[in-house]
């Protein structure tokens, strides 16, 4: 049983690698945690659903 959802393992389907998918979540997890931020929920689990949702993308610098 996961206790994020959706897993990190089809999260980390959506990203290149694992550690992609951890530094998203915690830069993105970083902004939320800005003075006035009204949050439904852990900063990570926010960011780690958003990614989800394909809300967060990347690119990848050559």
């Amino acid at each position: 049983m996961s206790m994020v959802n959706p897993s990190i393992d089809k999260l980390a389907t959506m990203v290149d690698s694992k550690y992609t998918l951890a530094i998203l979540a915690a830069k993105r997890a970083r902004e939320l945690t800005k003075p006035g931020q009204v949050l439904r929920g852990k900063e990570v689990s926010i960011a780690l659903k958003e990614v989800g949702e394909k809300k967060i993308t990347y690119t990848r610098k050559k």
